[in-house]
């Protein structure tokens, strides 16, 4: 599988690196771009203020550029919390994408949006302060309004960014089992 990996608003740090090492090692060809341009954050708060500084527009534009070589490929785009909001845009406008894989984040859906069964695995914390039970059960509907092949998988007490080994949030348990649900995923697809 063609997979492109979206860092969360840390920066690509050594935990995406880390995840697309694994992803590699389980056949895959795994793409990390850069969207923050070689910039890492300590805090949630300070990525998040750079992001916004850049824009939504503007970090859409340099996902884009960076999917366009290979969307032709079929990609499943995947991401880590921003990353996955970002991933979500990219593959429900390529329609080409294989799948997509949503790593402690969703993002809003365009009402015009519309998929034809596009495999969509969301793994998220529970609870979790960015993606609320009530977010999530209207993000589940308008992704299978879209035509999405929905599966939502919840983690009891994991923090937000449970798979990242560099962060308070970190859950090893929940990471391990996310990391087995979603390579099998992958060989699904």
């Amino acid at each position: 599988m063609n997979i492109m990996l979206f860092h969360s608003t840390y920066g690509l740090r050594p935990a995406v690196h880390a995840a697309a090492d694994r992803l590699r090692a389980a056949g895959h060809e795994v793409w990390t771009p850069d969207l923050f341009e070689g910039r890492t954050f300590e805090t949630v708060e300070e990525g998040m203020a750079f992001n916004d500084g850049i824009g939504k527009d503007e970090l859409l534009r340099r996902a884009v550029l960076a999917a366009a070589p290979y969307s032709d490929r079929g990609l499943v785009y995947d991401g880590f919390s921003l990353g996955a909001s970002v991933a979500q845009t990219l593959a429900l406008g390529d329609e080409k994408a294989r799948g997509l894989m949503l790593l402690h984040g969703t993002s809003d859906i365009a009402a015009s949006a519309s998929v034809d069964e596009l495999p969509v695995q969301l793994h998220v914390a529970e609870p979790d302060a960015f993606e609320t039970d009530d977010w999530l059960s209207s993000w589940y509907l308008q992704m299978r309004r879209a035509g999405a092949d929905v599966e939502i998988y919840r983690y009891a007490g994991a923090g937000h960014l449970y798979t990242d080994p560099d962060l308070p949030d970190y859950d090893a348990e929940a990471a391990e089992a996310t990391w087995k649900v979603a390579l099998g995923f992958l060989d699904s697809l």
